[in-house]
């Protein structure tokens, strides 16, 4: 069989993500109500039951908002992080049945391995992931300030990544609604990518083997897609990565899905 990558939607309101082996069906963040969750996963014909399990990069509620709406209730395993399980529990004030890894483990789900790291951003213990199918290496950098050395290292294997383009930087120092302090933690090196941060993590991770490029977590207020295509698609051409398809993602429907 196959394998199958949806991204159910991204962006500042709720990210999530479904992946589909033969022996495997995962969530890779869970950020939209659990009926908003169950209704994108009905449109591939899939189920919340039928899930392994949810992979949690960080505990910001555009990431695990679904997790009340029915993890808890089905008690679905969560992969995460020690930190991140005690901040869900907080926040959310529900117990998870919490598969703990510490950062810099892989552990294998039936068919897939999964490799974590640390990332540099404003939650307890914020991770990306990269998920080694029989397809192909997939990667989730969703939320960070910048890419460290380390972050570049861990995610160079990625056939397939997910990547923050948050922001558009005169767009965003334009805004007026956000308070200088809320752009400064947006800008911060633990925030978020704008696009044209977003290029150089591409520029640095481009490879023969990198051929699928999703830019994710695109903000509503302080970015275009057209914005964040053109700053990446413009970057890999000048580096001769015009093998590799750039796609934005929408907060609202579902990405057609991958097979690899």
């Amino acid at each position: 069989m196959s394998v199958q990558l949806t991204i159910l939607g991204s962006g500042s309101g709720g990210n999530s993500a479904y992946l589909e082996t033969e022996e495997t069906r995962l969530l890779i963040d869970a950020g939209f109500t659990g009926r908003q969750i169950r209704r994108r996963m009905a449109t591939l014909a899939r189920a919340p039951e039928t899930l392994t399990g949810i992979l949690i990069t960080h505990e910001h509620s555009d990431h695990i908002a679904g997790l009340v709406g029915f993890a808890a209730r089905m008690d679905l395993p969560i992969y995460c992080n020690r930190l991140t399980k005690e901040a869900i529990e907080s926040q959310l004030k529900i117990q998870v049945n919490a598969r703990i890894f510490t950062t810099g483990d892989s552990f294998e789900m039936g068919d897939v391995t999964v490799d974590t790291f640390a990332i540099p951003h404003d939650a307890s213990d914020p991770v990306g992931y990269l998920v080694h199918t029989a397809a192909g290496n997939i990667g989730f950098l969703t939320d960070l300030g910048h890419a460290t050395k380390m972050v570049v290292e861990r995610i160079r294997a990625a056939n397939v990544l997910v990547l923050e383009a948050n922001h558009d930087v005169k767009m965003l120092q334009d805004d007026p609604r956000r308070p200088w302090s809320l752009k400064q933690r947006i800008l911060s090196r633990h925030g978020h990518l704008s696009n044209d941060s977003a290029a150089d993590v591409a520029g640095q991770i481009l490879s023969a083997s990198l051929w699928r490029l999703y830019l994710a977590h695109l903000s509503r207020d302080c970015n275009r897609p057209e914005l964040a295509l053109q700053a990446v698609t413009a970057r890999l051409e000048q580096l001769g990565g015009t093998h590799v398809r750039v796609e934005s993602t929408s907060q609202n429907i579902p990405n057609a899905t991958l097979t690899l």
